[in-house]
């Protein structure tokens, strides 16, 4: 199983097994991971999933559609350029470690 990890806002890190095929939103809200608020339920149309990825892994993930591209524009923090929304991350063996940053607030 793929590990994802979880730099929360207090600096700590969190590791959490994930489930190939589904999204890193959904492996947090599975395990209570505190930041991904995700309130749209993983549609794409709330931006409060955001997450920063690590540089070593964010060129294996293919590049954010134009829905994605739209509500990353709306986050509730500064949009930097490895950011993305987690529910638009599908998690896979290759993505094995990844880590994502949680921002200070999504709303």
């Amino acid at each position: 199983m793929p590990q994802i990890h979880f730099i929360l806002k207090d600096g700590s890190t969190r590791a959490v097994e994930a489930t190939a095929g589904h999204s890193v939103m959904e492996t947090a809200i599975r395990a209570n991971v505190r930041g991904i608020d995700a309130e749209c339920g993983g549609s794409c149309a709330c931006a409060t999933c955001h997450v920063y990825v690590d540089d070593a892994f964010f060129d294996r993930l293919d590049p954010p559609d134009e829905e994605e591209a739209e509500m990353l524009d709306e986050v509730a923090v500064d949009r930097e350029p490895n950011s993305r929304l987690s529910c638009q991350i599908v998690v896979t063996a290759e993505l094995d470690g990844l880590t994502v940053r949680v921002p200070q607030r999504q709303a």
